[in-house]
């Protein structure tokens, strides 16, 4: 078949992969210069199926409403705060029922575990290097820190998640980097769980993609879809000044050609937040909303004859829900739930949590003065786990709302949604993943 894949995020490479090598013509329409631009260039890279969890949990909006108001707050709100999220919020509460909760959680711990064994698979057939490290810490700075993590540990005991509650000596044996005077009662040690860049993992595929004879079309702003026996993908060129300049990645420097209206035997819509904008003309309205998440990337300083003293991998502080993570030579630090506001408006507060946490327990370790800070709008459904499959219309198909966890599914949901489009069975129970869910 001919395919059109709208986007080039991580879940739109992987997805375009896994298509091209079963045998489909595929085009990839993506209105940045490169894969991987936006949602996927710069979030935390940890991919840990037993901590992929809907947000939508018993207990949660009583913790958010709590975490609000401080100054290194995990959870904020920024206006403008439209009427659609509020809908949003409504139905993010109602998912946090025990039982929406823990049938959600099962379906995406099950497409976690399926995407990471996807990734190794591919990692090895492919041999593939994206600055990957094993092993990771949730940092406990007080006895009560432990106490509330408890449940989270017997929860990730019956999912056959390794994971060892250690004391503060231990935990610095592991990390050896930890700042001594910051406070530290215990930590959840989690050995097989995984780091690495998400953004060089998408040119990586995007490459081998190509080989199977992908198209890759950038900076191409698709503008409306059809949907049909032969569904239309309608696009433009995106001049210079439209396109959004992101450290690290160039604007092309050769003109676009000229819009175009094409057809294909099937699109499947991977765009993010840009996902509803295409899909509601169409009579399908998803309850998507942007969940803003912030993070700070810098090289590590040489500070010893031994080498650098950040981390080894990954940690977690708990207390305030920002992850710290090694990727290669430098380190990067994500965190942060923003409701509301926009993606252009960066919050100072945001950031200084992230640096406060980088300085708490690495001091030293990176060469601010070289940082770079993004934000990001992961797609997030109210209740949790992405939507893949068919869309109801004909012709169109979907792979998306992945929210925070998309490079913790993606791998997967692509192979998902090629052995769907190949009528075949998946590897895994999709019950759930599907439209239907959210009817």
């Amino acid at each position: 078949m001919r395919v059109a894949v709208i986007g080039a995020g991580i879940v739109g490479v992987t997805t375009a992969y896994e298509l091209a090598c079963d045998g489909h013509e595929v085009t990839v329409f993506e209105r940045q210069a490169s894969v991987a631009a936006e949602t996927s260039f710069a979030n935390a890279g940890v991919v840990a199926p037993g901590y992929v969890t809907p947000w939508a949990a018993p207990g949660m909006p009583g913790k958010v409403f709590k975490q609000m108001f401080g100054s290194h707050a995990a959870v904020r709100l920024a206006r403008p705060f439209s009427p659609a999220l509020l809908r949003w919020v409504w139905r993010w509460w109602r998912a946090c029922r025990p039982s929406v909760h823990q049938a959600n959680r099962s379906r995406m711990i099950r497409l976690a575990r399926y995407s990471l064994e996807r990734m190794h698979a591919l990692s090895a057939q492919l041999q593939l290097d994206y600055e990957q490290a094993q092993g990771m810490m949730v940092l406990l700075r007080t006895p009560r820190d432990l106490t509330l993590a408890r449940n989270g540990v017997k929860l990730l005991a019956e999912l056959g998640v390794s994971c060892h509650v250690i004391d503060a000596a231990r935990a610095r044996e592991v990390e050896p980097g930890l700042h001594i005077d910051t406070p530290l009662h215990a930590a959840l040690h989690l050995p097989n769980e995984e780091v690495g860049n998400c953004r060089q993992f998408a040119h990586l595929i995007k490459q081998f993609a190509q080989q199977h004879g992908a198209l890759f079309r950038f900076h191409r702003e698709v503008e409306r879809i059809e949907a049909g026996a032969q569904p239309v993908v309608r696009h433009r060129p995106l001049a210079r000044f439209e396109q959004t300049q992101l450290p690290g990645v160039e604007l092309p420097t050769t003109l676009p050609e000229p819009e175009g209206s094409e057809s294909f035997d099937a699109v499947v819509v991977c765009a993010a937040m840009e996902s509803a904008r295409l899909l509601r003309p169409l009579k399908l309205k998803l309850p998507l909303a942007p969940v803003y998440g912030y993070s700070i990337t810098a090289p590590m300083r040489e500070l010893t004859e031994h080498g650098d003293v950040g981390p080894r991998s990954t940690l977690v502080d708990e207390r305030y829900k920002v992850a710290i993570s090694r990727l290669g030579k430098r380190v990067r630090v994500a965190g942060s739930a923003e409701l509301g506001g926009t993606l252009q408006a960066h919050n100072e507060q945001a950031l200084a949590t992230l640096y406060k946490v980088l300085d708490d327990w690495f001091p030293g370790c990176a060469v601010q003065s070289k940082a770079q800070s993004w934000k990001g709008a992961r797609p997030m459904l109210p209740d949790g786990p992405p939507v893949i499959g068919k869309s109801g219309l004909e012709g169109i198909w979907v792979n998306l709302g992945h929210g925070s966890s998309g490079w913790a599914l993606a791998c997967g949901s692509a192979r998902v949604l090629a052995d769907a489009m190949a009528g075949r069975n998946a590897a895994i129970d999709i019950e759930g993943l599907g439209l239907d869910r959210l009817r």
